[in-house]
This record gives C-alpha cells, sequence and structure tokens, in this order.
C-alpha cells in the first residue's frame, strides 16, 4: 500500500503534532500525513515530563530556545484557555543556597530580563519564606507567571485539531527506510509506504537515526539521559506550595534536581540525569545493548565522557544513593527526609551532542533537500511546541512553494 502526501512529519510527540497543525492552518489543503512508532501518541518525551510551562529564564539572549520559550510559553496559555485544558499558575523560584551561587543567580536574572520573561523579580531571604515558607536560600528569583500542565492533554487537543484539518495520524507506523528521489521522499514502514514531497524529522530519541536514513549526515548524536523522580508522599508534600529549583550550571543544559508540583496536586522531586543504557532506557532493567554499544564506540560520547565524567559518576552514584538523591533535595528544602519520599517514575531526554562532545544547548534544526530535521529539541521543547511548530511550517511551507 501507498500513500501520496505533501509533508510527512516523522514522530507524534507534542512538536510533531504541532508542526502538523501549523501547516494545515497555513495551508488547509495541504495533505500532511504524521508517523508515529508506537501504538499512541505522546509516548515518550511528551508523556514523561514535569508539565511545567516554562518561561524563558535560562536560555541565552537571541537563541532560539529564548526566542521561542517566551512566545510559545504565551502561546500554550492562550490555547489551554481555548481548549479548556486545566492548567495552574503556581509560580517558580530559583534559589541561591550558596553565595558561590549569587553570581549565577544574577546572570539568570539578566538574561530572564533580556528575553523579556513577564513578571520576574528578584526576591531576598524574607520574600521568598513567604512564597515558599519552607524552601532555604539566601536570595531567589521569582516567577509567578511558570504554570503547569498535562501536557498528553495538550497532544490530545492538538491531535484532534490536526484530524478535523483532513491531516492523518498513523500509529504503529516506524520508518525502517528512507529513501530521497528528484522529486519526493519515500518513507517505508512494516506496512505502508508513504510518498511525500517534503519531510519534517521530529524523531525525538531517535532524531539523529532518522536524519542518516534519509542520506543526512548530521556531527551530532543523541546521547539519551534518564532523569529519574520520587513523589513527595501525602505529609511530605505539604512542604512545596509551587515551583522550587535550584541555580543550574550555566555550562550544562539540565536544571538540577527540584520540586514540581503537578495538576493533579501531587509533588515530585528530581530529575537527574543519568546516561540511559538504552534510547528508551527508563530504568536500570530496560537495556538496549544495540544502542548502548553505538553510543560507547561514538567519538561524541568519549569526548564528552571526558569533559563530564565528574558528573556522570555523581549522577550515577545518586541514582543508586537514595540518602545523596536526599542530600541534594535538602538543599533547597532542609525539612525533607527520606521517609516523606517515594519512587516516581522518570523520562528519558534526547541531548544532542557534538563532536567536541559538548551538549548542545539551542535547539537544533539542520536542512537538508527537501527534509527539515530537529536533532535537539529538549525542555523547554513542550513549552516552545505551539511557536516550534509554526518556525518549522514556515520553513517547509517556503521550500514547498519553491517546487
Amino acid at each position: 500500500m501507498t500513500l501520496q502526501s505533501d509533508v510527512c512529519i516523522i514522530g507524534a510527540g507534542i512538536l510533531g503534532l504541532a508542526t502538523a497543525r501549523a501547516l494545515l492552518e497555513r495551508a488547509p489543503r495541504l495533505r500532511v500525513v504524521t508517523l508515529e512508532k508506537e501504538p499512541k501518541i505522546a509516548s515518550h518525551q511528551t508523556g514523561h515530563n514535569s508539565g511545567v510551562i516554562h518561561q524563558g529564564i535560562y536560555y541565552k539572549p537571541g537563541s532560539l530556545k529564548a526566542q521561542l520559550c517566551v512566545s510559545g510559553a504565551r502561546r500554550m496559555v492562550e490555547y489551554c484557555q481555548q481548549k479548556d485544558i486545566p492548567f495552574q499558575r503556581v509560580g517558580k523560584v530559583i534559589v541561591a543556597t550558596d553565595p558561590l551561587e549569587l553570581p549565577r543567580l544574577d546572570l539568570l536574572y539578566e538574561r530572564a530580563l533580556a528575553n523579556g520573561v513577564p513578571g520576574i523579580v528578584k526576591i531576598g531571604r524574607d520574600e521568598l519564606n513567604e512564597i515558599e515558607p519552607h524552601a532555604a536560600g539566601l536570595a531567589a528569583i521569582y516567577s509567578p507567571q511558570t504554570a503547569i500542565v498535562a501536557y498528553t492533554r495538550v497532544a490530545d487537543a492538538i491531535r484532534a485539531d490536526v484530524e478535523s484539518h483532513g491531516g492523518i495520524i498513523q500509529t504503529n507506523a516506524p520508518a525502517t527506510a528512507i529513501h530521497s528521489l528528484a522529486d519526493e521522499i519515500i518513507v517505508n514502514t512494516p506496512n505502508q509506504e508513504f510518498h511525500a514531497r517534503y519531510l519534517v524529522n521530529c524523531g525525538g530519541l531517535y532524531a539523529d537515526l532518522i536524519a542518516r536514513r534519509a542520506g543526512l549526515n548530521p556531527n551530532v548524536r543523541i546521547i539519551p539521559f534518564r532523569g529519574e523522580y520520587y513523589m513527595l508522599k501525602p505529609t511530605g508534600s505539604e512542604l512545596v506550595r509551587g515551583l522550587i529549583y535550584p541555580v543550574t550550571d550555566p555550562q550544562l543544559p539540565f536544571l538540577g534536581v527540584h520540586f514540581t508540583r503537578r495538576i493533579d496536586g501531587s509533588v515530585e522531586a528530581g530529575p537527574n540525569a543519568v546516561f540511559a543504557l538504552g534510547r528508551e532506557g527508563y530504568g536500570w532493567t530496560r537495556i538496549h545493548p544495540i544502542e548502548t554499544a553505538e553510543t560507547l564506540v561514538s567519538t561524541n560520547f568519549w569526548r564528552m565522557a571526558q569533559l563530564w565524567w565528574r558528573t556522570g559518576v555523581f549522577e550515577f552514584y545518586r541514582s543508586l544513593s537514595k540518602s545523596a538523591f536526599v542530600k541534594s533535595l535538602q538543599k533547597l528544602v532542609p525539612e525533607i527526609t527520606s521517609s516523606d519520599l517515594e519512587r516516581g517514575g522518570a523520562g528519558v531526554r534526547a541531548q544532542a551532542v557534538n563532536e567536541r562532545g559538548e551538549l548542545l544547548d539551542d535547539f537544533c534544526i539542520v536542512e537538508s533537500e527537501r527534509a527539515l530535521h530537529v536533532l535537539n529539541a529538549p525542555s523547554p521543547a513542550a513549552t516552545a511546541s505551539l511557536a516550534i511548530g509554526s518556525y518549522l511550517a514556515e520553513r517547509a511551507q517556503s521550500v514547498l512553494q519553491s517546487f
């Protein structure tokens, strides 16, 4: 069986769905097909994240992350209001607990101002205690507009939009082979062949492999990092009102273990950042030997390891030691004890690493003939998904019009 379309999107996470929606809004007559290898949409990064609508505090001014997160957060809230999707503006504090962190806190505040983050303020200890009475800190940044939502609910709504505009979403359809011809791209799945004038690769954890199947030779490799969570028991959850984050290391694209109140009222603590033994390695027993071997023989991995091996060793230790995890959390909320925590879920972050071993901080979108490849779109991609989708749709449509 074959199916002809104008655009084929690989990946029905929130980003692939948002791109399909944006294309159909811009050009309703386009034939858009979205392929998803899983039985249901939003099965991986979209369905395993913490549900925060980030405001754009951390990102270098002028970067794609900064531009698309700030506009994307506003659009995400508007979309939730339009679709009656529950969300809550619970607010977020980023807390400096050590004098050495104060310069980094100032840097984050300057970035937030440069990025146009709404309502952002610097606060002292007394104001911090009013917002989060159990948080420890010398000073903090307060983002009152930071909100929480269930992104799976958002993804379901976007899917309905896509299908109502005539878009096709095909699940159980992994892209096993991709062939580029002079005037079209052919994507093979186990049961069907899809012909398209243009391809958009939103493959997440497999985006670099999909790009290679399509004939691109990117200099980045997706290295999976598992983020593990603990959940606060009901008694412990009273210690956290909203979101409590540490000051980040500006050289790493991870936010550190923190406290996040979820839309269902629960509070999770985490995540760490552990090298996963497979692109879908959601636990220590989820091992994919071939994928792990391919990562371990790559130059990208070993150069990254040379730069960050101490951090990696600590993350492994904290993954295996609940007491070490608790100690990290106590820097933010000293009253937290081991008895307040129980094991929660985990997610896997698709982190791109270049040939120098550097972890890419910004979104990475690479264009080839008849294709766009999203090679790095971890957090805040869910927040920014509607804005990223519009950005990708605009680029794709400009190329389509030239054919």
